[in-house]
């Protein structure tokens, strides 16, 4: 019988917060593996000697990391970029009508599951505390 006591045993480990990496790590491997394979093959097809074959492999790779590597940039900006956009725009709505800004937070609380009065707690004390 397991001790259920033990708090090694039992660490939760959430890797939710990794899924966008992961995603982004095997469309990366499978695009890279199946661009450069079909170079390789379609170079080694037209009877070239080996060198030439595995300069373009090597090609390829580079060209292919490089591209993915600047891809990845800017998405990254972007999401950044968009991001700073929303923030700006909801501490100016802050400014302008503080009191919608709180109703708008208790909702989505309310719509997550709490009653109203413990969305509107949340809602105050993280208002409280930006």
């Amino acid at each position: 019988m397991v001790d259920k006591s033990s708090k090694d045993i039992f660490q939760q480990v959430h890797r939710s917060g990794r899924i966008t990496w992961l995603r982004a790590a095997v469309l990366g491997a499978n695009d890279g593996i199946l661009s450069i394979a079909s170079l390789v093959v379609g170079v080694a097809a037209a009877n070239i000697d080996r060198h030439a074959v595995l300069i373009a492999g090597i090609a390829g790779l580079v060209a292919g990391a490089m591209s993915l590597a600047a891809g990845q940039y800017v998405a990254a900006s972007s999401q950044a970029d968009t991001e700073a956009a929303d923030l700006e725009i909801e501490r100016l709505q802050l400014e302008v009508d503080r009191s919608q800004e709180l109703a708008e937070l208790t909702a989505i609380y309310v719509q997550r599951g709490l009653d109203q009065k413990l969305a509107e707690e949340v809602a105050r004390q993280l208002h409280a505390h930006d």
